[in-house]
């Protein structure tokens, strides 16, 4: 459903108008992660680790949430009045787009609930939630003449609001512990004895999920946004349909991993050791295998799927899916690798890898951009993402195995 709003929009706005919505939208998603900063991530290391003890969090949770989504939007609408270089048209259409901010924040933090809970089926249909909408975003705008980048951002925002309206009885319902957890046995008395933590102390345990999940967006989107600044709304476009190609492929590793895997990977880290460590190999060698298929597929069959599915406007994009095929099996085999790093206290070095990698990705995309346009953008990915394997795979071979006791 991602991959197909991105076709149907790309087609029915063109290169330029595609352009400055894929790369507002980047923008915003960029910034999203700020809301919440981390708590749907560290609410599954808490009760993977804790149990039902991980109750203690709730409260401090509420009012990080309402801090951390202020401070997100805030940001947003201050780039969208005072940011450098945003003319009239990327103002209205990243002031539009700001419900995204509390939707993608909704959808998250009740995903972790539900995987808490092992109810994948449920998972699956929330999930599908947002991406549907915005198809229906996409194909309405089909049918209406004349529409601009701004009249579906409008669209998106809309689904947003609609989604966070429609988490709100499931939210309020986790903020009083009404949940199901699986994995820990029933629920136990009230531990008294247990201190309520303070925000400071909700900050010093989230901060480094919070600082990867806003990592992970400037790394992945970063070049689409600099295209727009440094080279055009029309390549921002182009370039925008190819990731638009590569977030669909990627979505296969990140579902097996962070939406199935991950409430299971925080709870055998503590409780089963060699469990863990068997699905770690076992994920690697499946990762690279279907990493590899995929490049090659992806390699092959582009320009036919690009002249198919986006049209002769974006006769381009084969080129640049050719590159990007290079880091379809570097992130499969990273996902898998970096499992191993989201839990117990390897989150500090998995940020410091992010930075790194991140680090790298706007540096070269600052580079080659003004030089070499999109091209030089697909050319800098491929090396931001493997730099980021190597950095996973360095940290995981610091981490003491049951099976190896010494070096």
């Amino acid at each position: 459903m991602v991959f197909l709003a991105q076709v149907v929009l790309a087609r029915r706005l063109g290169p330029a108008e595609y352009g400055l919505f894929a790369s507002s939208l980047a923008t915003v998603t960029m910034i999203a992660p700020l809301a919440g900063f981390g708590l749907s991530q560290f609410r599954l290391k808490a009760y993977g680790s804790e149990g039902w003890a991980a109750d203690r969090w709730l409260r401090p949770a509420l009012r990080f949430s309402l801090a951390t989504t202020i401070l997100a939007i805030a940001a947003v609408v201050g780039w969208a009045l005072w940011g450098d270089r945003v003319d009239a048209d990327t103002r209205s259409t990243l002031l539009l787009l700001v419900p995204v901010i509390i939707g993608v924040f909704a959808v998250d933090l009740l995903g972790s609930k539900l995987r808490l809970e092992e109810r994948h089926r449920a998972l699956a249909g929330w999930q599908l939630l947002m991406p549907s909408g915005r198809l229906a975003v996409a194909l309405l705008a089909v049918g209406i003449g004349g529409i601009d980048a701004r009249q579906v951002a409008f669209g998106y925002g809309l689904v947003a609001l609609l989604l966070a309206a429609t988490a709100m009885p499931q939210l309020a319902a986790m903020s009083r512990g009404e949940m199901k957890l699986t994995g820990h046995g029933p629920r136990q008395a009230p531990m008294t004895a247990i201190a309520t933590p303070g925000a400071w102390q909700l900050w010093s345990q989230a901060w480094a999920y919070g600082v990867a999940a806003a990592l992970y967006p400037v790394f992945f989107q970063v070049s689409t946004v600099l295209l727009k600044y440094l080279d055009g709304n029309a390549q921002a476009g182009h370039y925008g349909v190819a990731l638009a190609i590569m977030s669909a492929l990627y979505l296969f590793p990140a579902t097996i991993y962070q939406k199935f895997l991950l409430s299971r990977l925080h709870r055998w880290a503590v409780h089963d050791k060699p469990q863990f460590w068997r699905v770690y190999r076992l994920g690697n060698l499946a990762m690279l295998a279907i990493g590899l298929l995929t490049g090659l597929v992806l390699w092959l069959v582009s320009p036919l799927l690009v002249s198919i599915a986006f049209g002769p406007a974006y006769a381009d994009v084969p080129v640049l899916l050719a590159i990007l095929a290079i880091c379809t099996p570097i992130r499969f085999l990273s996902t898998s690798v970096g499992s191993a790093l989201l839990t117990e206290s390897h989150m500090r070095y998995r940020v410091v890898a992010m930075l790194a990698a991140t680090v790298v990705a706007v540096a070269l995309a600052c580079l080659l951009i003004p030089r070499h346009g999109a091209i030089g953008a697909a050319w800098g990915t491929v090396v931001a993402e493997a730099t980021l394997l190597l950095l996973m795979y360095l940290g995981v071979r610091r981490i003491e195995r049951p099976e190896r006791t010494s070096p």
